[in-house]
């Protein structure tokens, strides 16, 4: 099966917006669907259930209330934990399925069941993997498309680089590769489209937008920082990630203590818990993000970079 990665020309820009733990909203979801661009948010980023479909009923009446007033907005994601450590999973499936979700963007396992009733009511998975062998997995269990996670990436991330992981998952199939990873601008997008993916998956740079829930100091560090500023480790959670080094300095973590820790090495448990609330993620596109604009203003630049940089490259290949 083709998959219209246009969604029937709702999407104007092949582009995701990353779903952000405790940073993305339907606010910001809406905003970028009103822009072309595929919003998203984290299921598991509401405290219960309830809050949950609260967020999928505010969607769905801001998507209605945009086709009322003429427009064609984009469609939603939600990023759904398919790993049973996660207790919410089956909650928060049910709740997708009710409200028929288009597009879920699935993490951290690939069960064929979650695949299978996603399938059932008419919608697509997207499922991020940081290697050729998880693509394999995915792709086995019955995702629709693979969102390559590479080194660069926010919060938790890949390790390769993109020009390899996307060569990798190309020769295992055709369906629709998002590439993610230090993207930032409409030239990246263009960029990830003529190495072999079909879009790109951008989270930092909608870090700071007005309509996000980060905090006004984590906002400030980000438009601060460059690509150095950001430092990958392990240590917190058993998972590679990827967060701003003041922020990790400012909680009292030693830099150069995380830098000597082995693969496997962890931080006490309960000294990250407390930590963490100040512990700021970001990936190495940070030094793309300078102002602190909405949601639509930074769709329609990307959209902008996007149109300039084809035209540009047509161009030089007449």
């Amino acid at each position: 099966m083709t998959i219209d990665l246009t969604f029937g020309g709702r999407v104007r820009l092949p582009l995701i917006t990353a779903p952000m733990f405790l940073v993305s909203t339907p606010e910001l979801a809406l905003a970028a669907c009103s822009a072309g661009v595929i919003g998203s948010f984290p299921a598991h980023g509401t405290r219960t259930r309830d809050d949950f479909e609260r967020w999928l009923q505010q969607m769905e009446s801001g998507i209605q209330v945009m086709r009322d007033k003429g427009l064609n907005p984009a469609p939603y994601a939600v990023n759904l934990v398919v790993h049973p450590s996660n207790k919410r999973y089956p909650g928060d499936l049910a709740l997708c399925e009710k409200y028929k979700v288009e597009l879920i963007l699935t993490s951290k396992g690939a069960p064929n069941d979650a695949f299978d009733r996603i399938h059932q009511y008419g919608g697509l998975a997207f499922h991020d993997v940081a290697t050729k062998r998880h693509a394999e997995k995915a792709l086995k269990a019955g995702a629709d498309g693979i969102i390559a996670v590479c080194t660069g990436a926010g919060g938790h991330t890949g390790q390769q680089n993109p020009f390899a992981l996307v060569h990798e998952i190309r020769q295992l199939t055709d369906k629709p590769i998002i590439l993610a990873g230090a993207l930032g601008t409409g030239q990246d997008i263009l960029a990830a489209q003529v190495m072999g993916a079909d879009m790109a998956y951008m989270g930092t740079r909608f870090i700071a937008c007005k309509e996000s829930l980060a905090a006004d100091d984590y906002c400030e560090m980000l438009l601060q920082s460059q690509a150095t500023d950001v430092f990958e480790t392990s240590a917190l959670d058993g998972f590679p990630a990827s967060f701003l080094i003041p922020s990790l300095r400012n909680t009292g973590l030693d830099i150069e203590q995380l830098k000597r820790m082995l693969p496997g090495d962890k931080i006490n448990a309960d000294t990250v818990k407390k930590r963490y609330a100040g512990i700021w993620a970001s990936g190495q596109g940070c030094s793309k993000v300078t102002t602190r604009e909405s949601a639509v203003t930074v769709c329609e630049q990307l959209t902008c970079e996007y149109q300039t940089a084809k035209q540009r490259v047509m161009t030089a290949l007449v």
